[in-house]
């Protein structure tokens, strides 16, 4: 059982959430062609917070899907699968300091903190550009990336994003936000 802070789902939530899983699954055998359902479902099932931080990536617009197995770990890989950056993480800074440095038009939320919320990690440039081995991701769109703290410690934040058949990594400051540009993230069960 999960810890009393530990946000869980109810047990309809659940069932959903493990039916559009699955489905998902079913529907894209080439992110996981050596995983089975049943293994999946058995971690899921063992870890309650996990399946409730998949929910957050699919209420975000995130699609999740299973994209590798780690045997070292023993732990699926999810990624946010959808097709463009994810609609209910758009329009974010990178992080908190980005956010709290802009003196007009701040927006809501950043992608640090907000993945933290979600209980996911932002993808990083090597995942990023794994993801996009799967498919062509964010050709409208772009994603912020984990970014390296030298670069952040000049103001810098990286995005990516595909287009002419070429993942493209660029920088910007951290405090800008576009209505195209969200994140994505991974989560490890």
């Amino acid at each position: 059982m999960a810890p009393a802070n530990q946000p869980v789902l109810t047990p309809d939530q659940r069932e959903e959430m493990l039916r559009v899983l699955k489905a998902r699954f079913e529907k894209n055998k080439n992110r996981h062609r050596d995983v089975a359902w049943a293994d999946v479902a058995a971690k899921l099932d063992a870890n309650p917070a996990k399946l409730w931080s998949l929910n957050e990536m699919e209420s975000t617009g995130g699609e999740p899907d299973v994209v590798a197995y780690d045997s070292a770990t023993d732990e699926y890989v999810f990624y946010d699968c959808s097709a463009e950056s994810p609609k209910g993480r758009r329009s974010v800074c990178y992080d908190r300091q980005g956010q709290d440095s802009r003196k007009e038009n701040r927006p809501e939320h950043n992608a640090v903190d907000l993945a933290a919320e979600l209980g996911i990690d932002l993808l990083t440039e090597e995942h990023y550009r794994a993801l996009q081995q799967l498919g062509a991701f964010d050709t409208k769109t772009s994603s912020w990336i984990q970014t390296p703290a030298a670069i952040r410690k000049l103001g810098g934040a990286l995005f990516a994003e595909y287009r002419y058949g070429h993942v493209f990594v660029f920088h910007n400051s951290a405090p800008s936000y576009y209505a195209a540009r969200g994140f994505r993230g991974s989560l490890r069960v």
